[in-house]
């Protein structure tokens, strides 16, 4: 057993200092002298610079919840375009708003009620006025028709004639179509992720693609043509990648599906994750997925004995950035 008095003789805990003009990286390294969740953020981009910057490594990415509508979708794009995603999992509605950007939409900055009504009437307001809430974004309703028809004279159609297609190979033809549109009509917001990853060849996988609008707009579509999608074949994809790999590394943000379907594709390989960092906010204590620790994640033979691993607990959308923004800062060097 350690002992751990014997810790009192190195490393103490020193204090953040900041200095007018001094970049991320730089802040995010006066973090490594604190504690608490500030050393767990610089451990977070530590890792995650190893991992980008280590030929060896494969770099799986797990992107949940709705990252996108909240503003994340450019550093998702720039890491797919710079080579430093390999496959990515993510949700079907990060794919849904994603497209929508690309098309020509927008989700604008809003509130989370009126200080003249309750947050019930302030949400049947905005029914009323057909725009939908996701807390402090605003994403107005004429969106999704604009989506719908994208998909069915874009995507629906060419997937259509080869049959029963992979989740995979429909987010690959749905990129194909973002790209095309969005240099067509010369649209100010870039054609984003799903474009960017059909275009370095990087495969995206959807593993619960019927729990989105994305998904819905494929089951009604499928209704009345030959147009399905097998699930089951995506996994040969991804666990592939995962056996072939010499290294590999995980950056997961959020929970849920994307982050067990790239954990779980070490099961079925010969190793593990030699790195991991997840971004979360949800507690551990619960034994939800969720939040459970990449410690945890250990026990199932996910993650090598040896391997570097860090959970982030807070808001990903503010610890996303920060993590990036130092990892790539160490790569450029």
């Amino acid at each position: 057993m350690t002992d751990h008095r014997e810790e009192f003789t190195h490393d103490p805990i020193g204090h953040a200092s900041i200095s007018d003009g001094m970049s991320v990286a730089e802040l995010v390294e006066q973090y490594g002298h604190a504690g608490i969740g500030a050393a767990d953020l610089h451990e977070a981009a530590d890792i995650y610079g190893e991992m980008l910057d280590r030929e060896d490594v494969t770099n799986f990415f797990g992107l949940a919840g709705a990252m996108v509508p909240a503003g994340m979708r450019e550093i998702v794009d720039d890491l797919i375009r710079d080579g430093h995603i390999d496959a990515l999992v993510t949700t079907g509605a990060n794919l849904t708003h994603d497209s929508i950007e690309a098309i020509g939409g927008k989700h604008h900055h809003g509130h989370t009620g009126d200080e003249e009504m309750t947050l019930r009437e302030f949400d049947e307001q905005l029914r009323d006025e057909e725009v939908d809430r996701i807390y402090n974004v605003y994403l107005p309703q004429e969106h999704f028709a604009l989506f719908e028809e994208h998909l069915r004279e874009e995507v629906f159609p060419v997937v259509e004639s080869e049959g029963t297609v992979s989740i995979q190979r429909f987010t690959e033809q749905l990129g194909k179509a973002n790209s095309e549109i969005n240099d067509e009509e010369g649209i100010d917001e870039s054609s984003g992720i799903a474009a960017a990853a059909y275009e370095n060849d990087v495969p995206i996988y959807c593993p619960a693609i019927q729990d989105s609008v994305l998904g819905l707009q494929a089951w009604m579509y499928s209704q009345t043509s030959g147009f399905s999608l097998d699930a089951l074949s995506d996994m040969t994809g991804l666990n592939d990648l995962a056996y072939e790999s010499e290294k590999a590394g995980a950056m997961v943000v959020g929970g849920g599906v994307p982050k067990n379907y790239v954990l779980q594709t070490m099961l079925v390989a010969p190793d593990a994750y030699d790195y991991a960092v997840q971004l979360t906010m949800d507690p551990p204590q619960t034994g939800g997925l969720s939040g459970a620790t990449l410690d945890e994640a250990r026990s199932w033979g996910k993650l090598e004995k040896a391997a570097r691993n860090v959970s982030v607990y807070g808001d990903a959308t503010i610890t996303l950035p920060l993590v990036v923004a130092a990892a790539r800062d160490r790569v450029e060097e």
